[in-house]
């Protein structure tokens, strides 16, 4: 991966300074903030997708799985390494959000994103909330999902909103812009939860065995060619982002990679 070093060096001398909001943070304990009828500014926010959880994974926690550190702490750093204004409440914190995909609020969000999928479940309303957004300019990113039941369950949920002979799926190749926006990347990074980190030593990042070797990113594209979906399936991106202040040994192997993938795709979504 080419560049990262440059990117540690710089996170390095900012420090962790989005982290500190995380000692004692227990995910999935923070009450959700719902996105406003207006946003209160133009800078960059993200929308949290609230959906109901229909099956379990292990390590998942439905919707709220890695909420809401992730997009803040990804909101800071973006902020720091690139021009991109972001949203920020009266306390200077990024503003992030969560929303439901039958709030009117959802058309306010220009970057909505989701872990766990492979649990979610969408009613017929959520569905054509879903594809009415994405088809008006809309972009979700899907993270967080391990192994082929996962797999199965989401891209049957995609496909009830976007039909895959019109909308397919397809793995984005390795010399898509995407790769090389502002960190030039030479791989999808297999990024494990910190929880999963521990328990196994470090010793693997396959959180489901050999059923979940290979990390994939995967879009679905308008006619145009422009992304609508992007899906980072056998990795889960969002715990770099999350966890980075908890343990310098996972920052290190980590978050350098998880970054550099996060802002390249901040940055191709406000440009494309």
């Amino acid at each position: 991966m080419r560049l990262l070093p440059r990117l540690i060096v710089s996170m390095a001398l900012l420090g962790t300074v989005s982290a500190y909001a995380q000692w004692g943070f227990r995910e999935g304990s923070v009450a959700p903030r719902f996105a406003p009828p207006a946003m209160p500014d133009g800078g960059l926010t993200f929308c949290r997708l609230m959906y109901a959880r229909v099956r379990s994974e292990p390590l998942g926690m439905g919707w709220m799985t890695d909420y809401p550190y992730a997009e803040i702490n990804l909101l800071t750093r973006v902020s720091e390494l690139t021009r991109t204004p972001i949203s920020r409440d009266e306390r200077g914190q990024p503003n992030s959000w969560v929303v439901r995909l039958t709030d009117a609020a959802l058309f306010n969000c220009p970057f909505t994103v989701a872990s766990d999928v492979g649990t979610m479940g969408l009613t017929p309303e959520e569905r054509e909330g879903l594809r009415r957004y994405l088809l008006k300019g809309g972009f979700l990113w899907v993270d967080d999902f391990w192994g082929t039941e996962a797999w199965d369950h989401w891209s049957a949920e995609i496909a009830s909103v976007l039909p895959p002979a019109e909308y397919p799926i397809r793995d984005v190749p390795h010399d898509d812009p995407i790769f090389r926006t502002q960190f030039t990347l030479d791989h999808v990074p297999q990024i494990t939860s910190i929880q999963f980190w521990r328990m196994v030593a470090g010793t693997t990042t396959s959180e489901r065995g050999t059923d979940s070797q290979e990390p994939h990113l995967r879009a679905i594209r308008d006619r145009h060619g422009r992304i609508m979906v992007m899906m980072t399936h056998n990795t889960d991106v969002a715990d770099s982002w999350e966890r980075e202040g908890e343990d310098p040994a996972f920052f290190r192997q980590f978050s350098p990679a998880g970054y550099g993938l996060g802002i390249n795709v901040v940055l191709h979504v406000l440009t494309h």
